[in-house]
């Protein structure tokens, strides 16, 4: 689907409901259900890699860059001149799993250098592009203050605001939290790849956040900046973590398509309409890796965000309303990195042991295929990564370590050509044009989100035991 399409549907969603349907710029908001007790859920996550603009960004608009030795990246010339943020206002499309009456953000100046204060934030439905839907927008604050400043390697929760969300709109909307960047950011913290269209004022052209229309947002990115989180609060739902690299990211899926694998879970859990609610988010980084082993020489490894063990606290363990786990990672460290197997293993038996210790489950999905891959991931498609990448799978699968295991192998694999992607999956959505070997596309993503056992998962989520309460 286009982004001209995806705009389309979205605007005839909040200016042509259906017979019966309130629209939802007329509802009022509902007050906070119990807004004293009821826990907080992540509602939509993504995970801070790195300063702007290392990373893999795609479909970014720009000319490229060498952002680190040997890799090329489209650059925001025009939106970020020197490579950082003036006096502007940035406007971050997402997409909500599930719905709710309160709701908070999360912003983060985690791989910042220096301060960086927001002047002003909002959050409001998105009609189209940068346009919002008329009397949504909601004023944020932190700690009842409109202004917010955080130093270098801070994070901080916004105060709540109420919009009513029933998960059914949720799925259909996507929320636009717009936040006004006082005089000169600094390096900027950011998530690169976000398969999502968000918009950018001009350097200098003040606070925004309030504006309806778009005219003041004339560029266009698919990366999200200092924008980490949006969290509900509601007593039925829990939070499910996709743990994991490009694959869990959406590399190859559809842009503004939302049919990452995660994506498609969330719509089948959604259809169950259980009494429990699980909301599936994303904590995928292109390139990360289970280990520290690192790049094989000539690699990237600042591109990839900080390895799975080293980021598990703060990206997985700290979501509200955690209740289970969902791992896929290792075929960087043994396809892109020096790791074997072995180091592979002993990685994921540390992940599960501190994801246990808390109390959470952990499904352990096998690694797809990569056999065959381009030129440019060479290291990715040999016999010997298949060697290791099999190994893994093997104590995925048989080890009994994982609470469940989710055989995306299986689900991807051509039988007719082990080792490889079925061809009908190994095509590029996201930008069209074939596939590399290693990304499964769009139907490859749907594959993967219907290789679960939903009755297991939500087995699994009613065992959780966690070691500690979330805050209010």
């Amino acid at each position: 689907m286009t982004t001209a399409a995806v705009a389309m549907i979205m605007c005839l969603l909040f200016t042509a409901p259906a017979s019966g349907v309130t629209p939802l710029h007329a509802r009022p908001a509902a007050a906070p259900e119990d807004s004293g007790t009821a826990p907080w859920v992540a509602s939509w996550t993504t995970s801070p890699q790195g300063a702007y603009p290392v990373g893999y960004a795609v479909g970014q608009p720009g000319p490229l860059g060498e952002v680190a030795p040997g890799v090329e990246q489209p650059l925001l010339e025009y939106a970020f001149p020197d490579e950082q943020a003036h006096d502007q206002t940035l406007r971050m499309v997402v997409h909500p799993s599930v719905g709710g009456d309160a709701w908070r953000v999360r912003l983060s100046n985690r791989f910042g250098t220096q301060p960086v204060t927001f002047g002003r934030a909002t959050v409001a439905l998105q009609q189209s592009g940068a346009t919002v839907v008329p009397g949504s927008s909601r004023q944020l604050t932190f700690a009842g203050q409109p202004s917010v400043t955080l130093q270098s390697g801070e994070e901080v929760h916004s105060d709540p605001v109420d919009i009513a969300l029933s998960d059914e709109e949720a799925q259909r909307s996507n929320l636009a939290v717009s936040v006004h960047v006082q005089g000169d950011s600094g390096p900027m913290t950011w998530h690169a790849a976000s398969f999502t269209t968000s918009y950018l004022s001009d350097p200098g052209a003040g606070d925004r956040t309030e504006d309806v229309t778009d005219e003041a947002f004339p560029h266009s990115t698919t990366s999200w900046f200092f924008l980490t989180g949006l969290e509900v609060q509601r007593h039925d739902a829990a939070t499910v973590v996709a743990l994991g690299d490009s694959i869990t990211d959406g590399f190859f899926s559809t842009i503004n398509g939302n049919d990452r694998w995660p994506d498609v879970l969330q719509r089948r859990l959604l259809a169950e309409g259980d009494d429990r609610v699980l909301s599936v988010v994303n904590q995928g980084i292109a390139g990360n890796m289970v280990t520290r082993v690192g790049r094989l020489p000539g690699g990237c490894e600042p591109c990839d965000g900080p390895p799975a063990i080293d980021r598990l606290d703060e990206d997985v363990l700290s979501q509200p309303g955690l209740r289970a786990v969902i791992l896929l990672e290792g075929i960087n460290d043994i396809g892109g990195g020096g790791a074997t197997a072995d180091e592979v293993i002993a990685g994921m038996q540390e992940i599960i042991d501190r994801v246990h210790a808390h109390g959470i489950p952990i499904i352990g999905a096998t690694l797809t295929p990569s056999g065959g891959a381009e030129e440019s991931l060479a290291s990715y498609g040999t016999a010997e990564t298949d060697a290791r990448r099999r190994a893994v799978n093997d104590f995925i699968r048989t080890s009994g370590m994982f609470d469940a295991v989710v055989d995306f192998s299986a689900a991807t694999e051509d039988p007719a050509n082990p080792g490889r992607l079925l061809p009908a999956y190994d095509t590029n959505s996201s930008l069209g044009g074939p596939g590399d070997h290693l990304h499964p596309n769009r139907a490859g993503f749907l594959a993967m989100g219907h290789a679960f056992d939903l009755d297991q998962l939500e087995r699994l989520v009613a065992s959780a035991d966690p070691a500690e309460q979330e805050a209010a």
